[in-house]
C-alpha cells in the first residue's frame, strides 16, 4: 500500500508547556479510512492539526514524501483537507456557493473551473441545489455536509475529520456515516463515536495522554473490551 502521510517520532507541547503528543509514529495509506480514538485530552485534535500543517514540528510529518514545513504549507493544505468539529468554524460566506468556492478561488482557478469544483463537491455530499442558500440557516447535518464540500472542492488526497458526527440526531448521523463510507478519498477520522468507527474505518489507533497505546484492525480493537475500558472507551452495542 502507498503511504500518503508519514508521522515519525512526533512530539509536541503547546506554548504554555502543556505536553500534547509524545513520540507518535504513524502511517496513513492511500484509500484507507483510519480512525483515531481515545479519551478527552488524548491529543486527537492536536494530531489532526499536524496532518495538514496548521501545527507543524520540523520534519516530523511528511505528505506524499514532502516534509510539512512553512515553505510548502499551501501545497500541503491542498492535498490534505481538514474538516473541523464545528462546521461554523468553516462556513463564513453569505452563500453555500461562496463557501465552497473559497478554496478554488484562492488557488487561482478560473471562473469556469471554480463553478465546476463547486458543482462536483456539492454533488459528492448530496447537496446539489443549495448553492444560493445561506450556510448559516441550514441544519447542523446540512452544515456538516457543506463543510466537507468546502474541502472536497480542492480535490484533496486526504480528508481529515474531527468528530464528524458530534451534535447530530441519529438519522442525520447515519446519513453522514453513509456519506463518509462512499467518499473515494483517504480518510482520517478522530471520533468518540465508535459506531461511526465500526461502520467506516478499517484500521484504528487508540491515543491516550499523547501516545499511541494500540493500533490494529478496527474489528480487533473494538472487540477488546478491556483495552477500550482501560482508555475510557466502550465498545458499540453491536460488538
Amino acid at each position: 500500500m502507498e503511504e500518503i502521510i508519514s508521522i515519525n517520532n512526533l512530539t509536541f507541547s503547546y506554548p504554555d508547556g502543556q505536553p500534547a503528543l509524545a513520540d507518535i509514529s504513524l502511517s496513513v495509506y492511500r484509500g484507507e479510512a483510519l480512525a483515531v480514538i481515545g479519551p478527552n485530552g488524548a491529543g486527537k485534535s492536536t494530531l489532526l492539526l499536524h496532518c495538514n500543517g496548521i501545527l507543524h514540528t520540523n520534519g516530523a510529518v511528511t505528505v506524499l514524501g514532502s516534509k510539512v514545513e512553512e515553505k510548502n504549507l499551501k501545497w500541503v493544505r491542498s492535498r490534505v483537507g481538514l474538516v473541523f468539529q464545528s462546521p461554523d468554524d468553516q462556513l463564513f460566506s453569505p452563500t453555500v456557493f461562496e463557501d465552497v468556492a473559497f478554496g478554488p478561488i484562492n488557488m487561482g482557478f478560473s471562473e469556469a473551473e471554480v463553478r465546476q469544483c463547486v458543482t462536483r463537491a456539492l454533488d459528492a455530499v448530496g447537496m446539489a441545489g443549495y448553492e444560493r442558500r445561506s450556510s448559516h440557516h441550514l441544519s447542523v447535518g446540512e452544515k456538516k455536509r457543506i463543510a466537507i464540500a468546502t474541502v472536497l472542492a480542492m480535490s484533496p488526497e486526504v480528508l481529515v475529520l474531527d468528530e464528524p458526527t458530534s451534535n447530530l440526531a441519529p438519522r442525520s448521523k447515519w446519513s453522514l456515516i453513509a456519506l463518509l463510507k462512499r467518499l473515494p478519498v483517504t480518510r482520517v477520522i478522530a471520533s468518540h463515536d465508535l459506531e461511526l468507527v465500526q461502520a467506516v474505518c478499517g484500521r484504528t489507533v487508540i491515543l491516550d495522554r499523547g501516545r499511541v497505546v494500540a493500533a490494529g484492525a478496527t474489528a480487533d480493537i473494538l472487540a477488546d473490551k478491556p483495552l477500550l475500558a482501560a482508555h475510557g472507551l466502550a465498545a458499540p452495542v453491536t460488538v
